[in-house]
């Protein structure tokens, strides 16, 4: 019994020795995998960030500006608004954001403080991202460098400038999201609806606008006479006169790879800046738009002289 004691007793010390050892090592194991969920966390952002082409509005390359600092100017029927700086930084940027107000600024277009977001911010098509898509997105905006550039202030005129009034804006015009995929159609089919509707917000500048701003959603990506910057929008539905209707899959598919149409000729403006982005999304993401686009109502609008 004397030696079974002794026994016990030497190989519980031995694990009281050890048991140090096995936590450290049990933590180790924990911090490496919070890091492998972080950083694919941050590549799978970068890609959805990418998609929403964030760099493209919230960068001012004609005054040299940085990446994702904002600045740059977007003309409208109301005012020109200029993107805020959504890089990190605590003073200037998002950089004491937390993910509910990310959350929050992206699904129902209010800012931390409570107060509405104007809709050039495209939140009315952003509302449809899935949270675990906007946790990402942010992720990989915190992992940027920050950038000290304050925001510039909008050049919006009386009584458009009065955010107040985007609640019964909101009212009438604004659904949120997020986006539920359509059972009765294909993975592939609501790949492309996620795609064009919530990520790539092609709505946006395709959609023709009511005397208040609205997308007309009866004429969803039927071209848009007055987009960004004054500059008129394509019909991108099938409609065969004055949409893409005459388009394979595959002319679709090479458009948002290179920039090149069908008829010999090459996109330019602002849709040259959104190949910059389409073009790294993965072939899969390509032909998922390219079946979506395919799919929607034809509407007819006027040709382009």
């Amino acid at each position: 019994m004397w030696c079974l004691g002794q026994v016990e007793r030497g190989l519980l010390g031995l694990m009281c020795r050890r048991l140090p050892f096995f936590v450290l090592g049990l933590l180790a194991a924990a911090r490496m995998a919070l890091a492998a969920d972080d950083a694919a966390s941050i590549e799978r952002g970068a890609y959805l960030a990418n998609a929403a082409d964030c760099a493209a509005c919230h960068t001012d390359v004609s005054r040299g500006g940085q990446p994702f600092a904002g600045g740059r100017a977007l003309a409208t029927p109301f005012g020109t608004f200029y993107s805020p700086n959504i890089t990190p930084d605590p003073e200037t940027g998002i950089g004491r954001w937390t993910d509910a107000q990310f959350l929050r600024a992206m699904r129902h277009g209010d800012r931390p403080d409570g107060a509405n977001y104007f809709p050039a911010f495209p939140y009315t098509s952003f509302t449809w991202i899935v949270d675990d898509d906007v946790r990402a997105i942010k992720a990989y905006l915190f992992s940027l460098t920050p950038v000290r550039q304050p925001s510039r202030a909008h050049d919006v005129s009386f009584p458009f400038s009065w955010r107040f009034l985007l609640n019964g804006w909101k009212l009438l015009y604004f659904d949120t999201g997020p986006f539920r995929p359509t059972p009765a159609r294909s993975a592939e089919h609501n790949r492309g609806a996620y795609l064009v509707t919530a990520l790539t917000h092609c709505g946006e500048c395709h959609t023709p606008r009511n005397w208040f701003g609205a997308m007309d959603q009866s004429r969803f990506l039927g071209g848009n006479p007055q987009g960004p910057d004054g500059k008129p929008v394509p019909n991108i539905t099938p409609d065969k006169k004055t949409g893409i209707g005459n388009w394979s899959a595959d002319d679709i598919i090479k458009v948002l790879t290179d920039g090149h149409t069908p008829d010999f000729d090459e996109v330019a403006g602002a849709m040259a800046e959104v190949v910059k982005s389409t073009a790294k999304l993965t072939e899969e993401d390509r032909r998922a738009i390219a079946v979506y686009l395919q799919s929607v109502p034809s509407v007819s609008s006027p040709q382009r002289k």
